[in-house]
């Protein structure tokens, strides 16, 4: 009995070992297998980073070019008239005709509107009448005065009431002289302010008139400019009606005064309009030009990027994108003039540079 017990003993530590020899070699290999699986994703990851990195990344590019580009200071303005004049009835009455129209152009003297004068007339008829009658007694008078017929002081009683009579008749031919409304100053009709009909007061507004030329446009540069600035200076000028129509301009006064409060000083510039397209009261965006360069390195202005204080643009050499410093000069609405750093004729990236690293691989979209 003891013997068939110790036989039972080694058969089951025998099945007991043969188990866990088993088991551990399946663990084995399933930690071979997950190794295997994870150096594969790993080898496959790297792979994936190598082509990512390899991917062109698309650009727009643009040659630097060789041209002339100009410095220019910037301002806003109102365009105003040089001379605005408010037409006033001298004499009161009722308008019985219109001459002009708003818009329509007239001259220095040119009859606006016609009043009613009749009772002017009638008054002008009267004094003359009594100037008439007046001048015989002055002149039989004067006769009987070289005759010693009559004292010195009747005959200058009389020079005097016909002197007076007469400034009397000439008032009253001057009244209706401005029953006539003429025009003070040459220009545009800008606003008409009564109707036929219309009793018109004296010194009643009645017409609005703009000497449209020149135009000017006043704007207020800082001091530190004055030295850039002197008269006749070329300028241009553009506004919102009309955003694409560049109008030239001229420095016509520039103040000696500078403004303690702003640090500015007042230019005033003269448009030139031979069209008539520009009216007082536009908003104008106004350039004057006070230095240019000839035969000046220019790029687009959207390729420029300025990060940490530096000024770069990317190059395109062998569809690879290179971010090279430069040194900028003037600038103006599309260009911006490379001083230094690339050359006319050099491709540099207009559209995603943004996203652009060193020496990265790009692809060129734009011809």
């Amino acid at each position: 009995m003891i013997g068939v017990s110790q036989d039972r003993r080694g058969l089951t530590l025998t099945l007991r070992l043969t188990q866990t020899l088993t088991a551990l070699t399946l663990a084995s290999l399933l930690l071979t297998g997950c190794g295997g699986d994870a150096k594969s994703e790993e080898a496959a990851s790297d792979g994936d980073k190598k082509k990512e990195e390899e991917v062109a990344l698309p650009v727009e590019v643009s040659k630097a070019s060789s041209g002339l580009i100009t410095a220019t200071l910037t301002s806003t303005s109102t365009l105003e008239a040089e001379e605005q004049a408010s037409v006033v009835a001298k004499v009161s009455g009722v308008v019985t005709k219109l001459f002009v129209e708003e818009g329509q152009m007239v001259k220095a003297g040119d009859p606006l509107i016609q009043l009613d004068t009749e009772r002017l007339q009638l008054e002008v008829a009267r004094a003359e009448s009594n100037l008439a009658k007046l001048a015989s007694d002055r002149d039989r008078t004067k006769q009987l005065f070289e005759k010693k017929l009559v004292s010195s002081d009747a005959y200058d009683k009389i020079k005097f009431e016909y002197d007076s009579l007469k400034a009397s008749h000439d008032l009253a031919k001057l009244d209706l002289a401005y029953g006539t409304v003429r025009a003070p100053i040459s220009g545009v009709v800008s606003k008409r302010m009564v109707k036929v009909g219309n009793m018109v007061q004296l010194n009643q507004p009645v017409f609005e008139i703009t000497d449209f030329d020149p135009l000017l446009a006043v704007i207020h540069v800082p001091e530190r400019e004055l030295a850039k600035l002197t008269l006749n200076q070329a300028a241009v000028i553009t506004v919102d009606a009309r955003r694409d129509q560049l109008y030239p301009a001229r420095i016509l006064r520039i103040s000696p005064i500078i403004d303690a409060a702003s640090g500015t000083f007042k230019v005033t510039l003269a448009v030139n309009d031979s069209k008539r397209e520009l009216k007082p009261g536009m908003f104008g965006r106004v350039a004057v030009t006070y230095a240019q360069h000839d035969n000046a390195v220019l790029i687009a202005k959207d390729a420029v990027l300025n990060e940490d204080g530096e000024t770069a643009v990317f190059v395109i050499r062998d569809n690879k994108a290179y971010r090279t410093p430069v040194e900028t000069g003037f600038t103006d609405d599309k260009h911006m003039e490379i001083l230094k750093g690339i050359a006319a004729n050099d491709l540099v990236v207009t559209t995603g540079q943004n996203s652009l690293k060193h020496e990265a691989s790009v692809q060129v979209l734009n011809p």
